[in-house]
């Protein structure tokens, strides 16, 4: 008998002669996240199944723990592999399971058991009621609820025999870098680093880019950018930033525009930048934590207005979801308490009373061709500081 973890996926099943793909990336994942944990281990693929088999030294909640990041794992489930030595052995190890899980209480539970290997004697509803009546016998306490138990006990037959009674969900989604890699806009406030999480969850390997203003912005609003990343590293374990120095066009903004137009106008520059940069790292698509509202930069008038400096796609993770909706999973990620932390960055200094809601393209561009921005956006592009954050990085000072 062997102690293991069965990872279960699922949109990975629909990739028919492609699937082979999808599980080399996430065995890949996997790999990365259980290299913070103790211990050795070894992974086996029989037949459309992943198993985990610790080896030396590794604590099942600290692993448990490091898989809940693995994008495109739907349910991780601590499982014992036995050999097939005729249905007196297994049961006999499905008693003792059961009772080392739940010893002593009483409890409803069902068996749920399903036969891939035909030559095995007993069909899988055979299973199911032979296991079942031995469960009530080595405890009589139990009740079976064929509708909605409190356990469900698995049996799988396979090449071997796989027997567990937990399934801890996992982040589902696909696997990091299955769907190529992105930019994300981020600012250090609550939106963006959720649109970050949901689009890695949709298996886009992401860089960040951060737009920096000093000495109107401090240093600590880059710092708790750089925490931001190290948090969203929990998933992809390394990030490259970009951070781009901003002042030179802001402040030209700042001096020769219509301050309605301010914000609109800024967006506008940093889609130049970020599509630059974009083009030298080979990035297909742009994320931004925009939703759709919230603020004056974001009615779909002025996303219309920014988008149409440029043809790359754009994505918006959080476009349709609500501020409580955003916060909610900013707290379950681990972003939020950094976020709120009260230090300004480039979208909040300058900012208008009355900034515009409805701009106009033509208007957009006749406030920008008032100064020449070309020279400045290939200064911010090849000056701009590139930082790797890697997981479990040092803590930064904010």
């Amino acid at each position: 008998m062997k102690r293991a973890f069965l990872i279960k996926y699922g949109e990975i099943a629909l990739k028919g002669k492609n699937r082979r793909i999808f599980e080399d990336v996430l065995v890949k994942r996997i790999r990365q996240a259980l290299d913070s944990v103790d211990g050795t281990y070894k992974i086996e693929r029989p037949r459309g199944r992943i198993f985990i088999e610790p080896e030396t030294g590794m604590d099942e909640l600290e692993t448990i723990e490091a898989l809940k990041c693995v994008f495109g794992i739907v349910a991780i489930c601590p499982v014992i592999l036995v050999e097939d030595e005729g249905f007196e052995t297994l049961a006999g190890q499905v008693v003792d399971f059961f009772g080392e899980s739940f010893s002593g209480r009483s409890l409803t539970f069902k068996v749920d058991s399903r036969r891939s290997r035909k030559n095995y004697p007993l069909n899988s509803m055979e299973l199911n009621a032979d296991l079942g009546e031995r469960l009530l016998m080595a405890y009589p306490q139990l009740k079976v609820d064929v509708h909605k138990p409190e356990v469900l006990v698995r049996v799988e037959v396979r090449d071997n025999i796989s027997i567990y009674v937990r399934e801890i969900p996992g982040p589902g989604g696909m696997p990091i870098g299955t769907n190529g890699s992105a930019q994300l806009l981020l600012s250090g406030g609550i939106d963006s680093p959720v649109a970050g999480y949901l689009a890695m969850k949709r298996g886009i390997k992401l860089e960040c880019i951060y737009f920096e203003s000093p000495p109107h912005t401090s240093p600590a609003a880059k710092d708790k950018v750089k925490k931001l990343v190290n948090i969203l590293n929990t998933y992809q374990s390394s990030i490259r930033l970009h951070v781009i120095n901003f002042t030179e066009i802001q402040e030209a903004i700042y001096k020769n525009m219509n301050p309605e137009y301010m914000i609109t106008i800024m967006r506008r520059m940093m889609y130049r930048i970020s599509e630059k940069v974009m083009h030298e790292r080979n990035c297909l698509v742009l994320v931004n934590g925009e939703s759709v509202g919230q603020v004056a930069s974001q009615t779909l008038t002025s996303m219309q207005v920014i988008n149409s400096v440029t043809n790359i796609p754009v994505i918006r993770p959080v476009a349709c979801l609500d501020k409580l909706e955003i916060i909610d999973i900013a707290k379950r990620i681990g972003t939020y308490e950094t976020s709120i932390l009260p230090y300004e960055d480039c979208c909040t200094i300058f900012l208008p009373k009355h900034p515009v809601i409805n701009p106009k393209i033509d208007k957009a561009i006749e406030y920008e061709n008032t100064v020449d921005y070309e020279e400045m956006i290939d200064r911010a592009v090849k000056t701009r500081e590139v930082i790797t954050i890697s997981l479990n990085q040092k803590e930064f000072d904010i």
